[in-house]
């Protein structure tokens, strides 16, 4: 039986890959095609060196006492090293503003690159974002979506690691895992690489999280064994194959049944299902 935190108090949006968080800040950087979507700097790997020395020290105990995180699986990691070590794609439903802490810690001592919310990396926590590897989604441009294409792909050709959350957006403490966006399946497919699916799901917080520290829940991440396409399929199904069976892997991961999901698992202007308030009704 698993645990469903039902967080009624988060405003979450009518269509299932939006965002309800507010953003205040914009510092105005363009993501076009000549925007460094991996910086190679001497400068930046420099400043990147020290994050990530302090996400060993500092950052995953702390998340760990925050989340009440457990990690389970990781022997999978072990068993599929001469797999995972030419690179992969990760992915896994978004759920807490920290969980992206504990996929790196999950995968340490691997380091992973994040495709992020271009509105998140013109944001308030920008810099911090871009120094765990945070690359921008740009929108609305064709040519900075083609450099931003060929940046990925060539981090993963050479071997590099990639996390996606393929639902499209963070919200809190939701238990059902919402269609994936198809951009998992395409970048798999594309780049010959196997997506390792992973699942939050919730534990019951003890007295003092809850009445102390009201938490909501505890986190357990559990990884799943790698998803890889077939190459027995065309092109397209080959993509749609992937996204479906990577939805299906982090359902059961998170302890819910595929068949008893809400939601399909491809993403095509899905709704929300359940009756939280919409976004949209409480502005």
């Amino acid at each position: 039986m698993i645990f469903d935190p039902k967080p009624t108090r988060y405003p979450f949006p009518r269509y299932t890959d939006k965002h309800y968080l507010v953003v205040k800040k914009d510092n105005g950087v363009v993501f076009d095609k000549n925007y460094p979507y991996i910086d190679r700097s001497r400068g930046f790997r420099f400043k990147q060196f020290w994050v990530r020395v302090l996400e060993w020290i500092l950052a995953f105990p702390l998340a760990t006492i925050r989340l009440g995180l457990r990690i389970r699986g990781r022997k999978i990691l072990k068993q599929n090293k001469e797999l995972l070590r030419k690179g992969a794609i990760s992915c896994a439903n978004h759920v807490h503003l920290w969980d992206y802490i504990a996929v790196m810690k999950a995968i340490r001592p691997r380091y992973s690159n994040l495709l992020a919310w271009a509105k998140n990396v013109r944001g308030e926590n920008a810099g911090l974002i871009r120094m765990v590897g945070g690359i921008p989604i740009p929108e609305g441009d064709p040519h900075a979506t083609a450099a931003f294409n060929k940046t990925v792909k060539e981090l993963l050709v050479a071997g590099g690691w990639l996390h996606i959350y393929a639902e499209g957006s963070m919200w809190e403490y939701y238990a059902p895992i919402r269609p994936f966006k198809e951009g998992i399946g395409y970048y798999a497919v594309q780049c010959e690489k196997p997506v390792l699916p992973m699942a939050f799901s919730y534990r019951k917080p003890g007295w003092i999280r809850r009445v102390i520290f009201k938490q909501t829940a505890c986190f357990t991440l559990s990884i799943g064994e790698p998803v890889l396409p077939d190459p027995s399929l065309p092109r397209q199904e080959r993509e749609q194959d992937v996204v479906r069976r990577c939805h299906e892997a982090v359902c059961r991961l998170a302890g819910i049944d595929p068949a008893s999901n809400p939601y399909p698992p491809i993403f095509d202007n899905t709704e929300r299902v359940d009756n939280y308030p919409p976004l949209e009704e409480i502005k």
